[in-house]
């Protein structure tokens, strides 16, 4: 009977699942019943003793199965899409930073570009119901129109991250048209909490307070996000992998809706819908840490926005759920987390 379960359960191929969203993703799905496959390079962009960490959870799930893969190389990519035949896709490997993307360009390309072009290969040519893939806030740009809407047009990169994120979306468009691939693209705003990335401002920050070591605050700290937290994203990408992206058949050319298509397309925010100022952020991490932060007040950097906030009625239509866990309560979780994790005596 296990056996059975086993393999009529859906699967699902999770790439960077060694990540940060990637880990609880495929944490979520293991728990549902999934039987998920996960792919990571473990590169060296962050510490890999904590991708390893991710994986060994992950791995105490008999349902899961990891794979070293690098999604830019297109052999071991074929293979793994021979050797499963994948109901759902979920993409989330990639070159992640917006600043590092400035200093370390081709990485970006490799990556996000062709990486991508090789998963959208295999989708198509396994017929995998559908691709659920990581996009980012971070291509609205030069857009100030608050807030962020799915249904602006988005064709003003500040950085090349933001760039190859955008690219992503439109490649996706041109596999639902051409071989009728079912895509949904998430942009992802600010996604923080336990198990993070040690290169987010927060992960930063925290450390830094913890050690008594300053903290460069960009743009004198006059900077706003939509943070959002890790468990709310997680509930949102697997509430999405079964709602299968269908075509809008309202769709006009004459007047056409970048968040949809004729095609199975779909492009969603996944952000908390409430800006923080990046100072109260550190008020709240000063006074759960107990310590004073060292601020070194810094200009704005290059490829940075002053200011990013999302709208997600379209997400709570189509799948009655909008993330809301409030920042007081995330950071408390994310402190408590890295205080575990690391072992500190505060």
């Amino acid at each position: 009977m296990l056996i059975l379960r086993f393999l009529i359960m859906p699967k699902v191929l999770i790439t960077g699942s060694a990540g940060f969203i990637g880990f609880h993703v495929s944490k979520k799905l293991l728990e549902l019943g999934y039987q998920v496959v996960g792919v990571d390079n473990l590169n060296e962009y962050y510490d890999v003793s904590l991708k390893k960490a991710r994986t060994a959870i992950l791995q105490q799930n008999p349902s899961f199965v990891f794979r070293l893969v690098d999604i830019a190389q297109r052999a071991p990519v074929e293979r793994l899409f021979a050797d499963f035949q994948f109901d759902y896709v979920v993409n989330l490997a990639a070159q992640a930073g917006v600043r590092y993307s400035i200093v370390n360009p081709h990485s970006y390309v490799e990556s996000n570009l062709v990486g991508f072009l090789n998963v959208l290969e295999g989708c198509r040519h396994a017929h995998v119901r559908h691709l659920v893939y990581a996009s980012s806030s971070s291509v609205y740009g030069a857009n100030q129109s608050m807030p962020f809407s799915r249904h602006h047009h988005v064709d003003h990169p500040l950085a090349l991250y933001a760039a190859t994120k955008r690219a992503n979306e439109l490649m996706a468009h041109s596999y639902s048209v051409l071989y009728n691939l079912p895509t949904t693209g998430l942009r992802f705003f600010t996604v923080y909490g336990p198990y993070g990335r040690p290169d987010m401002a927060l992960f930063i920050f925290t450390k830094s307070i913890i050690e008594g070591t300053p903290i460069q605050v960009f743009n004198e700290g006059k900077m706003k996000r939509d943070f959002t937290y890790i468990d709310d994203v997680v509930e949102s990408v697997v509430r999405l992998v079964p709602n299968v992206a269908a075509p809008n058949n309202s769709w006009s050319a004459l007047n056409p809706d970048p968040a949809t298509s004729f095609a199975p397309y779909r492009i969603y925010n996944i952000g908390n819908t409430c800006t923080v100022e990046l100072m109260r952020c550190i008020e709240l991490l000063e006074t759960k840490i107990g310590k004073q932060a060292v601020k070194k007040l810094m200009p704005m950097q290059e490829g940075d926005v002053k200011e990013a906030l999302a709208t997600v009625d379209d997400l709570i239509n189509e799948i009655n759920f909008r993330p809301a866990t409030p920042i007081e309560v995330g950071i408390g979780k994310f402190i408590d987390w890295y205080i575990d994790y690391y072992n500190v005596k505060l």
